[in-house]
Protein backbone atom coordinates (compact mmCIF):
# COMPACT_ATOMS: atom_id res chain seq x y z
CA UNK A 1 0.00 0.00 0.00
CA UNK A 2 1.69 3.25 -0.91
CA UNK A 3 2.03 5.98 1.76
CA UNK A 4 -0.35 9.18 1.54
CA UNK A 5 1.54 12.83 2.87
CA UNK A 6 -1.05 15.19 3.52
CA UNK A 7 -0.70 18.78 5.12
CA UNK A 8 -3.57 18.30 8.00
CA UNK A 9 -1.40 15.56 9.59
CA UNK A 10 1.81 17.50 10.09
CA UNK A 11 0.11 20.18 11.34
CA UNK A 12 -0.50 20.04 15.81
CA UNK A 13 -3.67 18.27 15.97
CA UNK A 14 -6.13 20.63 18.26
CA UNK A 15 -6.79 21.03 21.74
CA UNK A 16 -10.32 19.25 21.68
CA UNK A 17 -8.90 15.91 20.63
CA UNK A 18 -6.34 15.87 23.82
CA UNK A 19 -7.69 12.76 26.08
CA UNK A 20 -9.09 13.71 29.28
CA UNK A 21 -8.87 10.74 31.73
CA UNK A 22 -11.86 9.74 33.72
CA UNK A 23 -10.12 7.59 36.32
CA UNK A 24 -11.81 6.12 39.15
CA UNK A 25 -11.52 3.25 41.92
CA UNK A 26 -14.10 1.09 39.15
CA UNK A 27 -11.51 1.85 36.65
CA UNK A 28 -8.71 0.70 38.56
CA UNK A 29 -10.22 -2.73 39.45
CA UNK A 30 -10.99 -3.52 35.99
CA UNK A 31 -7.58 -2.49 35.00
CA UNK A 32 -5.74 -5.01 37.74
CA UNK A 33 -8.54 -7.75 36.83
CA UNK A 34 -7.22 -7.11 32.93
CA UNK A 35 -3.85 -7.42 33.50
CA UNK A 36 -3.73 -10.34 36.36
CA UNK A 37 -5.70 -12.54 34.11
CA UNK A 38 -4.14 -11.16 30.75
CA UNK A 39 -7.50 -10.00 29.20
CA UNK A 40 -7.83 -8.78 25.39
CA UNK A 41 -9.83 -6.10 24.86
CA UNK A 42 -10.34 -3.60 22.00
CA UNK A 43 -10.25 -0.93 24.48
CA UNK A 44 -6.49 -1.76 25.46
CA UNK A 45 -4.94 -2.96 22.23
CA UNK A 46 -6.74 -0.37 20.18
CA UNK A 47 -5.63 2.15 22.46
CA UNK A 48 -9.13 3.31 22.80
CA UNK A 49 -9.35 7.27 24.10
CA UNK A 50 -12.40 6.39 26.08
CA UNK A 51 -11.09 3.46 27.52
CA UNK A 52 -10.76 4.67 31.38
CA UNK A 53 -14.53 6.21 30.73
CA UNK A 54 -16.22 3.05 30.02
CA UNK A 55 -14.11 0.99 32.17
CA UNK A 56 -15.31 3.23 35.12
CA UNK A 57 -18.55 1.89 34.11
CA UNK A 58 -17.73 -1.75 33.77
CA UNK A 59 -18.62 -1.24 29.89
CA UNK A 60 -15.61 -3.40 27.74
CA UNK A 61 -15.44 -3.89 24.19
CA UNK A 62 -13.88 -7.61 23.21
CA UNK A 63 -12.73 -8.82 19.41
CA UNK A 64 -13.32 -12.02 18.37
CA UNK A 65 -12.39 -14.46 15.03
CA UNK A 66 -8.72 -13.85 15.30
CA UNK A 67 -6.94 -10.36 14.75
CA UNK A 68 -6.31 -10.90 11.01
CA UNK A 69 -9.31 -9.23 8.80
CA UNK A 70 -10.00 -10.48 5.18
CA UNK A 71 -10.36 -6.88 3.95
CA UNK A 72 -8.23 -4.27 3.78
CA UNK A 73 -9.75 -1.02 4.84
CA UNK A 74 -7.54 1.81 4.16
CA UNK A 75 -8.40 3.68 7.47
CA UNK A 76 -7.97 0.67 9.81
CA UNK A 77 -5.10 -0.42 11.46
CA UNK A 78 -5.99 -4.27 11.45
CA UNK A 79 -3.54 -6.31 10.09
CA UNK A 80 -4.96 -7.84 6.32
CA UNK A 81 -4.61 -11.29 5.30
CA UNK A 82 -4.94 -15.00 5.82
CA UNK A 83 -6.71 -15.83 9.23
CA UNK A 84 -6.64 -18.76 11.10
CA UNK A 85 -9.31 -21.05 12.17
CA UNK A 86 -11.84 -19.79 14.81
CA UNK A 87 -11.02 -20.87 18.38
CA UNK A 88 -14.20 -22.77 19.43
CA UNK A 89 -13.13 -21.82 22.90
CA UNK A 90 -13.15 -18.35 22.23
CA UNK A 91 -17.07 -17.78 23.28
CA UNK A 92 -16.10 -19.67 26.40
CA UNK A 93 -13.28 -17.24 27.13
CA UNK A 94 -15.03 -14.38 26.37
CA UNK A 95 -17.83 -15.41 28.64
CA UNK A 96 -15.33 -15.83 31.79
CA UNK A 97 -13.28 -12.60 30.92
CA UNK A 98 -16.48 -10.58 31.52
CA UNK A 99 -17.65 -12.34 34.53
CA UNK A 100 -13.89 -11.58 35.97
CA UNK A 101 -14.20 -8.23 34.98
CA UNK A 102 -17.89 -7.57 36.57
CA UNK A 103 -18.97 -6.09 33.08
CA UNK A 104 -22.54 -4.14 33.23
CA UNK A 105 -22.00 -3.70 29.16
CA UNK A 106 -20.39 -6.08 27.30
CA UNK A 107 -19.76 -4.87 23.51
CA UNK A 108 -18.45 -7.38 20.81
CA UNK A 109 -17.19 -6.71 17.45
CA UNK A 110 -14.34 -8.71 15.11
CA UNK A 111 -12.66 -9.07 11.88
CA UNK A 112 -14.58 -9.41 8.46
CA UNK A 113 -13.86 -13.14 7.93
CA UNK A 114 -14.98 -13.37 4.29
CA UNK A 115 -12.84 -16.79 4.26
CA UNK A 116 -15.76 -18.53 6.18
CA UNK A 117 -18.72 -20.01 4.52
CA UNK A 118 -21.15 -18.26 6.96
CA UNK A 119 -19.05 -15.12 7.56
CA UNK A 120 -18.54 -16.61 11.22
CA UNK A 121 -22.13 -15.97 12.48
CA UNK A 122 -22.41 -19.16 14.40
CA UNK A 123 -19.38 -18.13 16.29
CA UNK A 124 -20.53 -14.98 16.87
CA UNK A 125 -24.13 -16.62 18.36
CA UNK A 126 -22.03 -18.92 20.15
CA UNK A 127 -20.23 -16.09 21.81
CA UNK A 128 -23.79 -14.02 22.80
CA UNK A 129 -24.98 -17.72 24.60
CA UNK A 130 -21.95 -18.10 26.58
CA UNK A 131 -21.66 -15.02 27.50
CA UNK A 132 -25.77 -14.90 28.70
CA UNK A 133 -24.97 -18.17 30.17
CA UNK A 134 -22.23 -17.15 32.55
CA UNK A 135 -23.70 -13.52 32.50
CA UNK A 136 -27.61 -13.70 32.84
CA UNK A 137 -27.45 -9.85 34.01
CA UNK A 138 -24.78 -8.39 31.27
CA UNK A 139 -26.11 -6.20 28.63
CA UNK A 140 -24.70 -7.68 24.94
CA UNK A 141 -23.84 -5.42 22.16
CA UNK A 142 -22.52 -6.62 19.02
CA UNK A 143 -20.81 -4.86 16.11
CA UNK A 144 -20.71 -6.97 13.44
CA UNK A 145 -19.42 -7.04 9.81
CA UNK A 146 -22.02 -6.79 6.97
CA UNK A 147 -22.36 -10.63 6.23
CA UNK A 148 -22.94 -9.35 2.49
CA UNK A 149 -26.65 -8.62 3.66
CA UNK A 150 -27.46 -12.48 3.75
CA UNK A 151 -30.54 -12.92 5.30
CA UNK A 152 -29.73 -16.35 6.56
CA UNK A 153 -26.48 -15.27 8.68
CA UNK A 154 -27.98 -12.57 9.83
CA UNK A 155 -30.99 -14.63 11.32
CA UNK A 156 -28.07 -16.83 12.82
CA UNK A 157 -26.71 -13.74 14.77
CA UNK A 158 -30.20 -12.31 15.62
CA UNK A 159 -31.29 -15.91 16.94
CA UNK A 160 -29.03 -15.35 19.94
CA UNK A 161 -30.54 -12.57 21.14
CA UNK A 162 -28.29 -9.71 21.95
CA UNK A 163 -30.00 -6.28 23.27
CA UNK A 164 -28.48 -4.80 19.87
CA UNK A 165 -26.92 -5.39 17.03
CA UNK A 166 -24.80 -2.87 15.29
CA UNK A 167 -22.67 -2.46 11.89
CA UNK A 168 -20.78 0.86 10.77
CA UNK A 169 -21.48 2.66 7.59
CA UNK A 170 -17.76 4.00 8.23
CA UNK A 171 -18.54 6.61 5.33
CA UNK A 172 -20.29 8.47 2.93
CA UNK A 173 -21.16 6.82 -0.39
CA UNK A 174 -19.13 8.50 -2.20
CA UNK A 175 -15.36 8.05 -0.50
CA UNK A 176 -16.46 4.13 0.28
CA UNK A 177 -14.92 3.03 -2.57
CA UNK A 178 -11.39 4.85 -1.81
CA UNK A 179 -12.16 4.23 2.15
CA UNK A 180 -13.36 0.77 2.75
CA UNK A 181 -12.32 -2.40 0.73
CA UNK A 182 -14.86 -4.50 -0.70
CA UNK A 183 -17.54 -3.09 1.61
CA UNK A 184 -20.07 -1.63 0.09
CA UNK A 185 -22.40 1.53 0.76
CA UNK A 186 -25.47 -0.08 -0.08
CA UNK A 187 -24.93 -3.47 1.23
CA UNK A 188 -24.58 -1.93 4.67
CA UNK A 189 -27.73 -0.25 4.30
CA UNK A 190 -29.33 -3.46 3.55
CA UNK A 191 -27.57 -5.35 6.66
CA UNK A 192 -29.12 -2.79 8.46
CA UNK A 193 -32.34 -2.69 7.39
CA UNK A 194 -32.80 -6.52 7.11
CA UNK A 195 -31.95 -6.51 11.44
CA UNK A 196 -34.35 -3.53 11.85
CA UNK A 197 -37.09 -5.46 10.21
CA UNK A 198 -37.00 -8.28 12.49
CA UNK A 199 -37.27 -6.00 15.27
CA UNK A 200 -33.76 -5.64 16.48
CA UNK A 201 -32.52 -2.32 17.79
CA UNK A 202 -29.58 -1.30 15.31
CA UNK A 203 -27.06 0.81 15.63
CA UNK A 204 -24.06 2.35 13.26
CA UNK A 205 -20.90 4.57 13.24
CA UNK A 206 -19.97 7.39 10.77
CA UNK A 207 -16.39 8.77 11.16
CA UNK A 208 -16.05 12.17 9.64
CA UNK A 209 -12.68 14.48 8.25
CA UNK A 210 -12.12 12.32 5.82
CA UNK A 211 -12.87 15.00 3.47
CA UNK A 212 -16.86 14.12 3.11
CA UNK A 213 -19.11 17.64 3.08
CA UNK A 214 -22.14 18.53 5.58
CA UNK A 215 -24.83 17.46 2.51
CA UNK A 216 -23.24 13.68 2.35
CA UNK A 217 -23.02 13.62 6.19
CA UNK A 218 -26.83 14.48 6.44
CA UNK A 219 -27.77 11.75 3.66
CA UNK A 220 -25.96 9.06 5.19
CA UNK A 221 -28.00 9.98 8.24
CA UNK A 222 -30.99 9.74 6.58
CA UNK A 223 -29.81 6.39 4.52
CA UNK A 224 -29.48 5.08 8.09
CA UNK A 225 -32.61 6.17 9.49
CA UNK A 226 -34.62 5.23 6.59
CA UNK A 227 -33.01 1.73 7.28
CA UNK A 228 -34.72 1.65 10.55
CA UNK A 229 -31.40 2.75 12.28
CA UNK A 230 -32.07 4.12 15.86
CA UNK A 231 -28.40 4.87 17.62
CA UNK A 232 -26.18 6.50 15.68
CA UNK A 233 -22.57 7.23 16.47
CA UNK A 234 -20.30 9.98 15.27
CA UNK A 235 -16.45 10.95 15.91
CA UNK A 236 -13.60 11.99 13.88
CA UNK A 237 -11.21 9.77 11.77
CA UNK A 238 -7.69 9.72 13.34
CA UNK A 239 -5.03 8.38 10.78
CA UNK A 240 -3.61 5.25 12.08
CA UNK A 241 -0.19 5.70 10.05
CA UNK A 242 1.56 7.62 6.73
CA UNK A 243 0.01 4.22 4.60
CA UNK A 244 -3.52 5.06 5.86
CA UNK A 245 -5.45 7.51 4.33
CA UNK A 246 -5.05 11.00 4.72
CA UNK A 247 -7.17 12.62 6.89
CA UNK A 248 -8.59 15.93 5.20
CA UNK A 249 -9.85 17.72 8.10
CA UNK A 250 -10.55 18.21 11.97
CA UNK A 251 -14.12 18.85 12.60
CA UNK A 252 -14.94 21.36 15.65
CA UNK A 253 -16.72 20.01 18.92
CA UNK A 254 -19.60 23.06 17.53
CA UNK A 255 -20.24 20.78 13.87
CA UNK A 256 -20.23 17.86 15.98
CA UNK A 257 -23.47 18.90 18.26
CA UNK A 258 -24.76 20.54 15.12
CA UNK A 259 -24.87 16.99 13.28
CA UNK A 260 -25.70 15.30 16.49
CA UNK A 261 -29.05 17.76 16.66
CA UNK A 262 -29.72 16.97 13.06
CA UNK A 263 -29.62 13.55 13.67
CA UNK A 264 -32.31 13.99 16.35
CA UNK A 265 -34.36 15.44 14.55
CA UNK A 266 -34.59 13.10 11.69
CA UNK A 267 -35.52 11.07 14.66
CA UNK A 268 -32.72 8.88 15.64
CA UNK A 269 -33.48 7.57 19.50
CA UNK A 270 -29.72 8.53 20.81
CA UNK A 271 -26.98 9.99 19.00
CA UNK A 272 -22.99 10.57 20.86
CA UNK A 273 -21.32 13.08 17.91
CA UNK A 274 -17.71 14.62 19.15
CA UNK A 275 -14.26 14.18 18.04
CA UNK A 276 -13.13 11.19 20.34
CA UNK A 277 -16.73 9.71 20.47
CA UNK A 278 -16.34 5.74 18.65
CA UNK A 279 -18.62 3.32 18.33
CA UNK A 280 -19.51 1.37 21.91
CA UNK A 281 -19.11 5.31 23.87
CA UNK A 282 -22.01 5.51 26.25
CA UNK A 283 -23.43 2.63 24.71
CA UNK A 284 -25.18 1.72 27.93
CA UNK A 285 -27.22 5.69 28.03
CA UNK A 286 -27.79 4.63 24.15
CA UNK A 287 -30.04 2.03 25.19
CA UNK A 288 -31.73 3.34 27.88
CA UNK A 289 -32.94 5.93 25.86
CA UNK A 290 -34.09 4.11 23.37
CA UNK A 291 -35.93 1.85 25.92
CA UNK A 292 -37.43 5.03 27.18
CA UNK A 293 -39.57 5.28 24.30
Amino acid sequence: MPKFHDKVDVLKKPGWLKIRLHRTGEWAEVRQIVEKHNLHTICSSGRCPNQAECWSRRTATFMILGDICTRGCRFCATQTGHPLPPDPEEPRQVAESVSLMKLRYVVVTSVTRDDLPDGGAAHWAATVEAIRTQNPDAVIELLIPDLDARPDLLDTVIASKPDIIGHNIETVERLTPQVRSRAKYRTSLETLRYLSSRGVVTKSGLMVGLGEDDGEVLQTLHDLREAGVRIVTLGQYLRPTLEHYPVAAYITPEKFEWYRLQALEMGFSYCASAPLVRSSYMAEEALRSVKSL
